[in-house]
């Protein structure tokens, strides 16, 4: 009778075992919409970025992640969770965009060069000298030929690109000597981010490139490892340069491009009703990152002379040495490194555009 007790309090131990697993495990879900004890699963989206401790108001990037989540978690009804990484904390950009293909991370904001080493045919918006106007790049990279690029990325690289935008003209700062003419430039040494485009455009300057992370340019600068970088006006605030650099020539070589990136295989299992919710809150996000972008870029140079930056705008004739002194090698090496159709049919674009 014994061993039949025994026997009978192992089978109730076990059973209760096995109920307190399945109600540990309810992390992963959540209640349903139609009051009944349906659940439904939890998509967790870790969002990393590099900016922190700053006000949406002063970052696009804190601002497209803030709204996003916001507007995710709302519409979802709970369905997704969006759990944000600033400030660098689960890598660095190449680091994280790996984790995007790894599918450890769900979702990242960076600049589109970053994709350069993933997809080579990238870099050919980092030719400088191609755009006009930050309307005109927009256009192009948000029209036909940019939706065209976006899904050879995807199909190549598992990466989908949600939007991207310009933030902006690109410009060299320098801590040490003030830049003025191309031939200021030669001998300076320059952090560049980690693309043969940025470092063919820095050598054709006379001047040495250092290829490095943007999480470790700051101290980089503060320690005199560079002289030198070259990010638009929106950065150079953001990312705190005008606390190591004194000079900024405005001879914006290149227009600059965010990407806000995902997974593709996390979106593409995702519940239809649910991708809606991931597009129209990519979609609201950009918009509200665009406002900080105009608004920063339009602010930016005063805030940067109160905070004791030298600034000097080039004549036309000093900019047209800029532009073509780096156009012809950059564009040169991009055709060498992914042939001539894209370079052409971007060119052929931008001048229809014009038309």
């Amino acid at each position: 009778m014994k061993k039949v007790l025994c026997i009978v309090l192992c089978l109730i131990m076990c059973l209760s075992a096995v109920a307190c697993g399945k109600s540990s495990s309810s992390s992963d879900t959540a209640p349903g919409n139609d009051n009944t004890n349906a659940q439904q699963t939890v998509y967790t989206i870790k969002l990393a970025y590099t900016p922190g401790n700053m006000e949406p108001e002063d970052s696009p990037d804190i601002m497209y992640a803030y709204t996003f989540k916001d507007y995710v978690e709302e519409k979802s009804n709970g369905a997704i969770k969006v759990e944000l990484y600033p400030s660098g904390q689960l890598g660095s950009a190449s680091e994280v965009i790996q984790g995007i293909i790894a599918g450890t991370v769900e979702m990242t904001i960076v600049n589109l060069s970053m994709l350069n080493t993933l997809y080579d045919k990238t870099m050919v918006l980092s030719i400088p000298g191609l755009f006009s106007s930050v309307d005109e790049c927009n256009d192009i990279i948000n029209g036909n030929w940019g939706k065209n690029l976006s899904d050879e990325v995807r199909s190549v690289t598992g990466i989908r690109i949600l939007n991207m935008t310009s933030n902006g003209f690109r410009h060299f700062t320098t801590s040490n000597k003030e830049l003025r003419t191309v031939d200021d430039a030669k001998g300076v040494t320059f952090r560049v981010m980690e693309s043969p485009v940025y470092i063919k455009m820095v050598e054709a300057l006379g001047a040495k490139a250092v290829p490095m992370p943007g999480s470790e340019m700051y101290v980089a600068m503060q320690n005199g490892v560079v002289d030198g970088q070259e990010n638009p006006i929106l950065n150079i605030i953001q990312d705190l340069t005008y606390e190591v650099q004194k000079y900024l020539v405005l001879d914006g070589h290149v227009a600059s491009i965010m990407a806000f990136v995902m997974n593709d295989q996390f979106y593409n299992e995702l519940p239809d009703e649910l991708k809606k919710v991931i597009d129209e809150a990519a979609a609201k996000a950009l918009v509200n990152a665009e406002e900080v972008i105009e608004n920063k870029n339009n602010e930016g140079l005063e805030f940067l002379k109160e905070k004791g930056m030298i600034i000097y705008e080039p004549t036309p004739e000093e900019l047209k040495e800029w532009h073509e002194t780096v156009f012809g090698p950059t564009q040169e090496l991009v055709r060498t490194l992914i042939g001539d159709e894209i370079v052409d049919s971007l060119i052929e674009e931008i001048n229809n555009y014009r038309k």
